[in-house]
């Protein structure tokens, strides 16, 4: 009988003598995955907790995520993690964060979550200079309830909410929290990142760091605008999706940074 090769006979003495160069962090529990095939929020998950566990303060850590595709955040990052009310992340923050000063407090919120029902908590933990950080996942589209259009969703986007594309004549322009935000006096630190290549996520993970550096000094708010894709809302293959986001958004959301201490007030 001819004999079938079997993974399972591969040498592992030599596996065991390989340097390890990549492993993954241990502060991502083992969770099954929860997103959509593609999507960018385990990326920005694996960054922040990367951080976190580079920094040592996984026990100093607490984080808050609201309703969402953000709600899953609970499953997959070993810190402290406390539930909000769709909208209410940065309110539920802002009490964690007088409570208790010498914790590092994070927020992680989606578009429609942060731009839209929790708009006015944003605003004002933002204006009062709340120490926290805000990290804000924008992929212009509600992931979890459908693909309806967001406050973020381009000029024309297609959703399931606008058939047609967004008439911005109707309904807006897309909403821009981060210049928004950017130019409130308790904001500190403010920047604008994505995840469509590794160049990008690694000046995320560079400026998630910056972000909880500055919290230590009890500086005001850091807020982190995320460039996402979001292949089901668009109805796109992984690919597609990214190469979409890069065509389209950045035009309109453009990275980089947009306040930062020491160089000037921020960009309009």
């Amino acid at each position: 009988m001819e004999e079938i090769f079997d993974p399972v006979c591969i040498d592992k003495e030599a596996i065991d003598s390989m340097d390890v160069v990549y492993d993954k962090t241990p502060l991502l529990t083992d969770a099954p995955m929860h997103y959509c095939p593609g999507c960018g929020h385990g990326i920005a998950h694996k960054m922040l907790m990367e951080v976190i566990a580079e920094m040592g303060i996984q026990e100093q850590t607490i984080g808050v995520a609201p309703v969402g595709c953000s709600v899953f955040a609970y499953h997959y990052m070993d810190v402290d993690m406390q539930e909000a009310a769709h909208g209410r992340a940065c309110a539920v923050a802002t009490g964690i964060k007088r409570v208790r000063p010498d914790k590092f407090v994070f927020t992680y919120q989606g578009d429609g979550d942060l731009a839209a029902i929790g708009t006015a908590e944003t605003i004002h933990a933002v204006n009062r200079g709340e120490n926290i950080l805000v990290l804000f996942i924008n992929n212009a589209i509600y992931g979890m309830t459908g693909g309806q259009m967001a406050p973020t969703s381009l000029q024309n986007q297609v959703t399931s909410t606008s058939p047609y594309g967004r008439d911005t004549k109707f309904t807006g322009a897309p909403l821009k929290m981060t210049e928004l935000v950017a130019h409130l006096p308790g904001a500190y630190y403010v920047t604008r990142q994505a995840v469509n290549n590794v160049n990008s996520v690694r000046r995320l993970k560079k400026a998630i760091r910056t972000a909880l550096e500055y919290q230590k000094d009890n500086n005001g708010t850091c807020f982190i605008e995320v460039i996402s894709n979001c292949p089901s809302g668009y109805r796109m293959t992984p690919l597609q999706s990214m190469r979409w986001i890069e065509e389209n958004m950045f035009s309109v959301f453009p990275l980089g940074d947009i306040k930062v201490p020491g160089k000037g007030g921020a960009v309009s």
